[in-house]
């Protein structure tokens, strides 16, 4: 009996070194596979995402594909989908990448001047290019579930969130009465002047054109 227990128990300890050894392997491996997932640099990541936009622009959402991705920055469809997961996941991140101001980025005191410097954050140009653009990602979204739901969470969800700090400092410094009915609404107002101006007008939206309604309708709106 003193035999085979022994002998167990040097299998048992033999045992848990192997499983050691196969776990700090394992814990290698996953470090290095992390390690490769984060290699890009900001740089490429920067060009693949230009590159992500430019392809949009040509073809649409969903004529848009992966291998056409790898193809035009030179990368391997397994890197891609190993930093981004699927074509949804790009996409929207080369979205955010792209803006070049957030609600959450301003704070100059008062309301009227954060929507203004909001505005002031993209030239004409470089708006009416965001506004075709957009177009385009809000019709692929109506049949696209993954979009949808990405877009939602990675610039929706931020911006009401941004939004609403924007507003709720405007309320502690007196601007905007806490039971205002419009609060809820002031991002659903500005996506709104943002979207429709083409659609109503055949034009796109410009600087002046937001200055000008921000100040006849959402500022009153909100009673400031």
């Amino acid at each position: 009996m003193d035999v085979r227990r022994r002998t167990y128990a040097r299998k048992f300890r033999k045992e848990v070194r192997r499983k050691s050894r196969c776990e700090r392997v394992g814990d290698m491996t996953e470090a290095v596979a992390a390690a490769r997932r984060s290699r890009i640099t900001p740089e490429r990541e920067a060009e693949l995402y230009g590159a992500v936009l430019d392809l949009l622009r040509e073809v649409g959402y969903d004529a848009l594909t992966m291998d056409a991705v790898a193809a035009r920055t030179r990368s391997s469809k397994a890197t891609l989908y190993r930093q981004w997961g699927g074509k949804a996941d790009l996409v929207v991140k080369a979205l955010r990448h792209s803006k070049r101001g957030h609600l959450g980025d301003i704070d100059t005191g008062t309301l009227r001047g954060d929507l203004h410097a909001l505005v002031a954050m993209e030239d004409d140009c470089v708006m009416a290019q965001n506004s075709a653009l957009l177009r385009g990602i809000a019709m692929a979204m109506h049949h696209n579930e993954d979009l949808r739901e990405a877009f939602k969470e990675q610039i929706v969800d931020a911006e009401i969130v941004n939004g609403r700090r924007m507003l709720q400092r405007a309320v502690d410094r007196g601007e905007v009465r806490p039971d205002c009915p419009a609060i809820d609404f002031m991002v659903h107002m500005m996506v709104g002047g943002f979207a429709t101006r083409t659609l109503l007008e055949e034009q796109p939206p410009t600087q002046a054109f937001l200055i000008s309604y921000i100040d006849a309708v959402v500022l009153p709106a909100l009673g400031v």
